[in-house]
């Protein structure tokens, strides 16, 4: 992305979470290297965990190239110290499960205690070449983009609402068995919705930090004992009998987890209840999914107020034409709800990108998690028509595009032909829809523009501009001055202006 946006004035919460986070790592750090001790290796990974899952988070709101600098200054930390942790975890459920004349606890107590310096070693080696200096220039750079997802905020529910259906999706496939993948797949998933209602929602937070970290706490310990089966079908010196007698009860303990996490997560009185009740539907769910993409447009587009302009413009164009019923896609909901997101989106460019930037554009948007409410073929058409929206019109001989079907070829075209006949719009100097009146004559659909000047110039970049759309209308697109004289078969009542947005009818 060549250039950012500022940000928007209106975002002035502050996203305390991360500010904490970013500088607990480096307090955390200190203490590391002062005492590597099991409380300090935790401490240190939680910190490091929660910057990474706002990280994470914001990528997919944000395309700002910090937010995947972030994750990787502190993947190295944050994997050094796993065998030091995993260590420690699993040498306090040995000395807990096994009593103290067991062979089995023995050997293993006294290989991990063999370890245990070298292990160390490596985690004070990783703490040191950590880069201090690109962590705080980082937090200086995202402390001004997280305002992009203010706390409490729409945008914020939003995204939580994507986790929370993230990591619903996993319980019912760790249900489903009693494998360790699933279950771990699941800690997760819940880790992360977690995560994400701590820093974006903190009143829900409140309300729900003791279950949440209780249900976590649970999964934890179901990965612990998975872990420790294998660490103890690798005792090799101890007696079989004994070594089997271990294993016995390390899955009766790891069953008495799964089975109280069934008690909290099913029925009527589940948690995953409680918490998709207090997140958006309805109507309000279609507002925070705008709201969410408009966050995106805002961060990811260099010229926000030539893209704002040109997509007021743009929605005005197509809602006129759906008085006079040009076609039945302007009449379509649906058809409106995408063509309003594009408008939005259509100035969005993805980072790094030098070639094809229209191209990169559709890759981008294919790469974020569809918004709540969304088909997967709603917002396919949303990224065809911001690839579409300029450039060289799209092709049905050869290509992706060509694939499509003759009904989702012609969606693209119509949408995309109105975002560039918007663009020319603006290029000719109108700036503003207001006054903008479409009608149906004997032989053409017209469309009078307020300021619309009568020059060589103007007309041949409308010629341009019009094209695509006028290739899927009925009659010929005539553009003309308002005030001009043409005789009319109808004039359709005005209908009352709605917001850019809308949710009313599009959901």
């Amino acid at each position: 992305m060549a250039s950012v946006t500022a940000l928007p004035s209106g975002a002035r919460t502050e996203h305390r979470g991360l500010a904490h986070w970013m500088d607990r790592v480096l307090k955390e750090l200190a203490m590391l290297r002062t005492s590597p001790d099991a409380d300090s290796v935790h401490d240190l990974r939680v910190a490091i965990r929660r910057c990474r899952s706002i990280a994470s988070v914001m990528e997919e709101v944000d395309p700002h190239p910090a937010w995947h600098e972030t994750r990787k200054v502190a993947r190295k930390l944050f994997r050094g110290l796993g065998a030091l942790r995993d260590a420690q975890v699993m040498e306090e459920w040995i000395k807990h499960l096994g009593s103290e004349n067991d062979p089995v606890r023995a050997e293993l107590l006294a290989r991990f205690q063999s370890k245990q310096q070298e292990l160390r070693d490596e985690a004070l080696n990783v703490a040191e070449r950590f880069d201090e200096k690109a962590w705080k220039r980082l937090g200086r750079t995202l402390r001004q983009r997280v305002r992009l997802v203010p706390q409490g905020s729409l945008v914020a529910e939003c995204v939580a609402l994507e986790r929370y259906h993230e990591a619903r999706e996993l319980h019912g496939d760790a249900l489903r068995t009693g494998k360790p993948k699933p279950w771990h797949a699941l800690r997760i998933g819940l880790k992360r919705f977690r995560y994400t209602v701590e820093n974006l929602l903190p009143e829900h937070h409140a309300a729900w930090s003791e279950k949440l970290k209780r249900v976590q706490d649970i999964l934890g310990e179901v990965h612990d004992f998975d872990v420790l089966t294998g660490v103890v079908k690798g005792a090799t010196s101890s007696a079989a009998q004994s070594r089997e007698a271990w294993l016995e009860t390390i899955q009766s303990e790891r069953q008495a987890r799964m089975e109280k996490y069934r008690q909290l997560t099913l029925g009527k009185t589940s948690l995953w209840n409680e918490w998709r009740h207090a997140l958006p539907h309805g109507e309000r769910l279609g507002t925070a999914s705008l709201a969410r993409l408009r966050a995106t447009a805002r961060a990811a587009d260099a010229h926000p107020r030539r893209s704002s302009q040109i997509a007021h413009i743009a929605v005005a164009l197509f809602r006129r034409l759906g008085r006079i019923k040009a076609g039945p896609s302007f009449v379509d909901p649906k058809m409106l709800r995408v063509f309003c997101a594009a408008a939005q989106l259509h100035g969005v460019s993805a980072a790094g990108t030098s070639k094809s930037r229209r191209k990169a554009a559709r890759r981008f948007l294919l790469g974020l998690t569809i918004p709540p409410g969304w088909s997967a073929e709603e917002w396919d058409l949303l990224a065809w028509t911001v690839r579409y929206h300029r450039g060289a019109e799209p092709r049905s001989k050869r290509g992706a595009f060509a694939k499509l079907s003759e009904i989702q070829q012609r969606n693209i075209r119509i949408l995309a032909g109105t975002l560039r006949l918007a663009r020319a719009l603006r290029k000719c100097g109108i700036s503003s829809p207001v006054g903008l009146r479409a009608e149906k004559s004997v032989d053409a659909i017209i469309v009078r523009v307020p300021g619309l000047t009568d020059s060589a110039e103007s007309a041949a970049r409308l010629a341009a501009g019009k094209h695509l759309l006028e290739s899927c209308l009925p009659s010929p697109l005539l553009l003309l001055p308002a005030g001009t004289q043409e005789k009319v078969v109808a004039i359709p009542a005005p209908e009352p202006r709605v917001p850019l947005f809308s949710t009313a009818a599009s959901y």
